[in-house]
């Protein structure tokens, strides 16, 4: 079974953030944003990421600032692709910051972070272990029958030495679908559950899980994040509340020691 790492707050250049801790020796910073922290008025409230959801835009500029000096970078230097439900993978090694299309980041770089934004979907974080390369992608149901996952694992070398991070979801509890969507993922062990009339229940966490696996993934090398969305307490859900904002998941390929040393930590 894949580990299991439960989220808990802690202060970062005066944001409360989750940071994915075991990444540290792998040089990689990264970090789940929740709700609090940030200047956007409800329903919104408060360090909403996005800028598509009809939030102002000056309070989003300012709340990826804040996020952008707790990764030790300028608000430049945080990548954020327009995000379309697909399976494209942008390549930010020669990104010299024009607008970007797509569901997936991948880079090599040391002088930006990738950020993906969700409020129910899937976000992934992947790190070469032996190696410089770093990723995310944004999987909703739409993403994962496009094949984000396979599309962003084929830009490293091994999937067996890539470690994976499944962000906060919706659970299969709050997730009702249509059978034209769960008929998708036909094939996935445990992918849907319940019977609710013309309604069923899809675990995304599942289906990303077995998609992982299937492209070459070790169960070893992936964790999961918990708690869910399903309450938009902790996280924007936007099952549970909508209109509401975007969390995001970030990652950065540096030095926790250099991040300890510049006081973002």
């Amino acid at each position: 079974m894949p580990a299991t790492l439960t989220l808990v707050p802690r202060s970062r250049a005066g944001l409360p953030l989750y940071d994915l801790d075991e990444l540290h020796l792998a040089g990689v910073d990264a970090v789940i944003t929740g709700r609090l922290g940030g200047v956007s008025a409800a329903p919104y409230d408060s360090l909403n990421l996005a800028l598509h959801v009809g939030d102002d835009p000056l309070s989003v500029a300012e709340n990826r600032r804040r996020v952008a000096v707790a990764m030790g970078l300028d608000l430049a230097q945080l990548v954020i692709a327009s995000q379309v439900h697909g399976a494209h993978v942008n390549d930010v090694d020669h990104w010299s910051g024009d607008a970007l299309v797509g569901d997936g980041l991948v880079t090599t770089r040391r002088d930006v972070a990738l950020c993906v934004l969700v409020a129910d979907c899937v976000p992934l974080l992947f790190v070469e272990r032996n190696g410089p390369r770093i990723a995310v992608a944004h999987a909703g149901w739409r993403g994962l029958v496009a094949g984000v996952i396979p599309a962003t694992l084929v830009s490293f070398a091994d999937p067996r030495e890539v470690s994976v991070v499944i962000g906060p979801h919706i659970s299969s509890d709050r997730y009702q679908v249509g059978p034209e969507v769960v008929e998708h993922f036909a094939t996935v062990p445990g992918a849907s559950h319940e019977d609710l009339g013309d309604r069923r229940r899809l675990d995304l966490g599942a289906v990303a899980l077995h998609q992982l696996l299937v492209s070459g993934v070790t169960e070893d090398h992936v964790t999961r994040c918990v708690p869910a969305t399903d309450d938009a307490q902790t996280f924007y859900s936007d099952r549970a509340l909508r209109p509401c904002g975007r969390f995001g998941l970030i990652v950065r390929r540096t030095s926790y020691d250099s991040l300890v040393k510049e006081g973002t930590k």
